[in-house]
């Protein structure tokens, strides 16, 4: 099993970062394997409306040159996806919020490319704004038809500077009680 996770966050092993390999330790340790993809330095064009991918259905964005078409595709071979992103005036990353514009699309012209995989969202957070940055993605894993990993609290973690994410206690054992939540929820629909 696999989960792939991306990170929208403008700054490559920044708290984002730091708060997804928190849940991946413990999905590691239950056996599943893990991998990062960071939008961070890559530009992100949103959806042009131009319907390509409902016209050719070949599981690809016509938008061609970017990170999206690679990281549909390693999506779509996973058991489970994490999106994570900063909250940024109270909602996620541009570039993020472009990468699900284009993907929702590409799944759902493909008969829903990411139907029944495990899902989370995670946040980093300086204070407030969490609740509908973490909406935004919860919303993109309903309209895909994916199972959403809950965990003990809102799946946020309070920091600004790199690495103060890692004073917020509660926000950690929040991340680890996530990865063992999504490792049952993968190990239970591998079963199915």
């Amino acid at each position: 099993m696999k989960v792939i996770a991306i990170n929208g966050s403008a700054r490559k092993d920044g708290n984002t970062a730091i708060i997804i390999r928190k849940v991946f330790d413990v999905l590691e340790e239950s056996g599943i394997k893990t991998e990062l993809i960071q939008l961070a330095g890559h530009t992100i064009a949103g959806c042009r409306a131009c319907s390509a991918c409902m016209k050719n259905k070949d599981r690809r964005c016509a938008i061609a040159g970017d990170i999206v078409n690679e990281c549909i595709e390693k999506m779509s071979a996973a058991d489970g996806i994490i999106l994570g992103s900063p909250v940024y005036f109270s909602d996620i990353s541009a570039n993020l919020k472009a990468f699900i514009e284009r993907a929702g699309y590409v799944s759902r012209a493909n008969n829903y490319l990411f139907k029944h995989k495990a899902a989370a969202a995670v946040m980093a957070v300086r204070r407030g704004g969490a609740i509908h940055a973490f909406d935004t993605l919860n919303h993109f894993f309903h309209l895909n038809q994916m199972f959403l990993t809950g965990s003990t609290y809102w799946n946020m973690v309070v920091g600004r500077e790199i690495g103060e994410v890692e004073n917020d206690s509660e926000g950690l054992a929040n991340m680890r009680n996530l990865g063992e939540n999504m490792a049952v929820l993968l190990n239970k629909l591998r079963r199915e």
